[in-house]
């Protein structure tokens, strides 16, 4: 057994539920100290949700040395129903070439692969000209408050500086490598309320239906083209999620509706152009109504560059593969990160049982995804040394 594949197990034999980290970060931590990590435990949210925060940080000599961090998250998802699953979700079993467990893919295999490949690299060579970290948070799969975005919020506060980060995110798609994130898009919620005029359903004229009175605008708003993406990314899209109105009687013109909507935004969108646009829709149909504003994430891009070519290398030398720069997919903890790190991508195992009953990482994905970690730390080091 590698001792990736050993340090994986050991990881997906902890139950830790968001916001749970059940001794995680600790096993990491136990062995990142005797390679000259400084080891900081951060532990933020209230008392009934408690998260845990891991920033290890091992300093090289050179005073002015470039910063690579490797960025995760400790917590999982629930299991779902116990009796679907084949095997017990934290109790790592292998059949058919394959590691199963709730975390296999998102993301303990990651963080294992960080892990061994920083010691095999520091073994190789013991005095990088490079400082090298790790962020862990206990909250990424829940509401993500007191999360990366505390550690963030700490580490600026200080004048830490971060130059590059590979969030270990699961974003292969057939064998590892073979799909990096070197973006995400921006989510932008919303609840869009109504106000009409109850009434009974026979005397219309004697009330207000919001439904009636917001339908126009939701059909103009269906067809708008908020922006036309770019090489990067798609066209900023806007969907409604839930649409609620009515009292539950058949006869009763409801007095209000409420709308969830969401956007997915690219970088040639603001939040505030979003906002503005929207709300003069609204205004030109003369609504009565309330906005109830929620940012989930701003929108960040890596264009190629350093990080992005040194994991490119890393993936080719390893894989043979010419991976795909992608920004699809959902929100990630890279939106954080991304504030304080010019460059940001993700890197990580197939993503596709993440979140699924039976869970599970193929073992012969699991040494190259150290191994690429590890050609990622010689590529920049050998830049710096450069």
């Amino acid at each position: 057994m590698s001792e990736t594949l050993y340090l994986t197990e050991q990881l997906l034999t902890r139950a830790s539920l968001t916001p749970a980290d059940l001794g995680c970060q600790d096993l990491i931590a136990e062995r990142l100290t005797p390679l000259g990590f400084t080891c900081e435990t951060m532990v933020s949210g209230p008392a009934d949700f408690r998260v845990t925060n891991l920033w290890a940080i091992r300093r090289a000599a050179l005073a002015d040395a470039k910063t690579l961090v490797f960025a995760g998250h400790t917590d999982v998802v629930p299991t779902g129903p116990l009796n679907e699953w084949h095997s017990a979700p934290f109790a790592p079993t292998h059949r058919d070439g394959k590691l199963f467990g709730r975390g296999a893919s998102d993301m303990k295999t990651s963080l294992a692969a960080f892990v061994v490949a920083i010691e095999d690299f520091l073994r190789s060579t013991p005095e990088p000209q490079l400082n090298i970290a790790l962020l862990l948070t206990s909250d990424e799969e829940g509401p993500a408050n007191d999360g990366t975005v505390v550690v963030c919020k700490a580490l600026q506060a200080r004048g830490e500086k971060l130059d590059y980060c590979i969030v270990g995110e699961p974003t292969s798609v057939e064998r590892t490598g073979d799909m990096i994130k070197n973006g995400r898009r921006g989510s932008l919620s919303g609840k869009l309320t109504v106000r009409g005029l109850q009434g009974h359903i026979a005397y219309p004229h004697m009330a207000k239906n919001p439904i009636h009175l917001v339908a126009p605008a939701m059909a103009e708003l269906v067809t708008i083209q908020w922006d036309e993406g770019n090489a990067f990314f798609p066209p900023t899209t806007w969907q409604i999620s839930n649409f609620h109105a009515g009292t539950g009687a058949g006869n009763v013109i409801p007095g209000s509706a409420v709308i969830d909507f969401n956007f997915r935004f690219s970088t040639e969108s603001t939040v505030s152009s979003l906002q503005q646009r929207l709300k003069a829709v609204l205004d030109a149909h003369q609504l009565e109504y309330s906005l109830d504003w929620v940012v989930g994430g701003l929108p960040f891009l890596t264009t190629p560059g350093t990080l992005v070519d040194a994991v490119c290398q890393a993936i080719l030398r390893e894989t043979g593969l010419q991976t795909q720069l992608s920004t699809t997919g959902g929100t990630s903890d890279g939106r954080f990160i991304a504030q304080i790190c010019p460059q940001v991508i993700e890197l990580g195992p197939p993503n596709a049982t993440i979140h699924q009953i039976n869970e599970y990482v193929n073992v012969a994905d699991i040494e190259p995804l150290k191994n690429i970690y590890q050609r990622v730390l010689e590529n920049l080091n050998r830049q710096a040394t450069a």
